[in-house]
């Protein structure tokens, strides 16, 4: 059965590459909009599987017209936005309205080099059309300065009376991943006391205006890693785009530290490098890795290890994933210790620091 796609861009030459790049893939039924007006009626309309939505558009922008569409006849949007600063703020804002995913044109507003995304776009826009959607988020997480719920355990101190974290969480995520963050990490507390590393999938643009929004969001704080870091409590690390985080030890004392992206390796930042290097610097037993929703495989088998060796896993579940891919995959190699909905994953990992 076609796949109904409703394209909307106010570019008439996007419009034009996007029914190409469809077409030649086949399987799709096309429709397109000028503007985010035309989206909320074609959608009522047409009946789209799957929509892709511009962002800057006249008349109606995208994210008025994604609010209209998520209040009227929700249905999986792709954002389609430029790689810059703003584009990505504007994207995360999307993703927290309810759009499944996004792809960044990789010329700007208008791009000529459509050909580099395509493969990327068919592909996201197959799995959004199988999705499982959320509407905006209601969370209210602590701000960062209230009062704490998850007291520390007794800790060790470096040798200068600095703590040393007694444990670390690794967060692998993909589509879906920055959406369902967004519900996890700000209903931590502030006195967190494991440090936090987070692999989503994610261009070299984005994570830095993603960790930005996410310290705004947390009590804990959140950095993006662009360059090497002491691994402290009370902090959440994001893996910067366009390439690899490891851990390793230098004079003693745990850090993370960001690396050219693996070409063995599919998607970046890698969830399997993150695990594989965690495993082989820090005690498996102090382990916790959580996989989030995504499609593929990636870091299915490092944590899968993580929980061989004593460590302790969570999969999102199948309830609340907006893609059942890589949760899926751990749960199949027998890697998940718990399978949690997304928002009952803070609570576990309250309770664990707890004991």
């Amino acid at each position: 059965m076609a796949i109904k796609i409703l394209i909307v861009d106010d570019s008439a030459l996007m419009r034009r590459q996007l029914v190409e790049v469809f077409k030649r893939a086949g399987e799709f039924e096309i429709r397109t909009a000028r503007n985010g007006q035309e989206a909320i009626e074609e959608n009522l309309s047409f009946e789209p599987d799957v929509i892709t939505l511009d962002i800057n558009m006249p008349v109606m922008d995208g994210l008025t017209a994604l609010a209209h569409i998520m209040a009227q006849r929700p249905v999986p949007v792709v954002m389609v936005s430029s790689l810059t600063e703003k584009g990505a703020l504007a994207t995360f804002e999307a993703l927290a309205l309810g759009a499944v995913d996004y792809v960044a044109k990789p010329g700007g507003t208008i791009s000529l080099s459509i050909e580099e995304i395509k493969q990327e776009l068919i592909t996201k826009v197959r799995v959004a059309a199988r999705a499982k959607l959320r509407g905006r988020r209601g969370f209210r997480g602590q701000r960062r300065g209230e009062q704490g719920s998850a007291p520390k355990p007794s800790l060790e101190r470096w040798p200068d009376g600095t703590e040393k974290p007694q444990g670390l969480v690794l967060i692998g995520s993909s589509t879906g991943g920055p959406s369902t963050l967004e519900l996890i990490l700000p209903s931590l507390p502030g006195d967190y006391p494991f440090p936090i590393i987070v692999a989503q999938h994610m261009p070299a643009s984005f994570t830095g205006p993603f960790a930005s929004r996410m310290d705004n969001l947390c009590a804990l704080k959140v950095v993006e890693v662009r360059e090497p870091m002491e691994l402290k409590p009370c902090t959440v690390y994001i893996a910067r785009g366009g390439a690899d985080v490891v851990l390793t030890n230098r004079s003693d004392r745990a850090m993370v530290v960001p690396r050219p992206e693996s070409k063995n390796f599919i998607w970046h930042p890698s969830v399997e490098i993150l695990g594989q290097s965690a495993l082989e610097h820090w005690e498996p037993e102090k382990l916790i890795g959580v996989m989030l929703t995504g499609m593929g495989y990636d870091g299915a088998e490092a944590f899968a290890e993580i929980k061989r060796r004593g460590g302790r896993t969570i999969a999102e579940s199948e309830e609340s994933a907006v893609v059942f891919g890589m949760p899926k995959e751990l749960i199949a190699r027998g890697g998940a210790s718990l399978v949690l909905p997304a928002q009952r994953i803070a609570g576990q990992l309250i309770g664990w620091a707890r004991r």
